[in-house]
């Protein structure tokens, strides 16, 4: 049974940084894609990141020049640098991964920004 494990989430300060990391504990054969998505309260889950497995990359315009998504195809690990992070970007993040036999979630990690 395949787990993606999410880790790095928790506390920061407004312009502080944090790395979110996402693996997959069993093996995903032919993923085409991995992303990032957030779900804020009272608010609709959005994709934040995502990258293919070709290299392209897509961001969500608030994330854009302050977040970097990056993978290791090699061991399905997805990882999330955000810096200069703010108060609007507290919220569940999720990474998710899209193979051929389906689509994996995590089970999200919080990331609260607040001084």
């Amino acid at each position: 049974q395949v787990q993606l494990v999410e880790s790095g989430g928790g506390l920061v300060q407004p312009g502080g940084s944090l790395r979110l990391s996402c693996a997959a504990s069993g093996s995903i054969f032919s993923i085409y894609a991995m992303g990032w998505y957030r779900q804020a309260p009272g608010k609709q889950r959005e994709l934040v990141a995502a990258t293919t497995s070709g290299g392209r990359t897509n961001y969500a315009d608030s994330v854009k020049a302050r977040f970097t998504i990056s993978s290791d195809n090699v061991k399905n690990t997805v990882y999330l640098q955000m810096n200069s992070l703010k108060p609007e970007d507290t919220a569940v993040y999720y990474c998710n991964m899209k193979a051929l036999a389906g689509d994996y979630w995590g089970q999200g990690t919080q990331v609260t920004v607040s001084s």
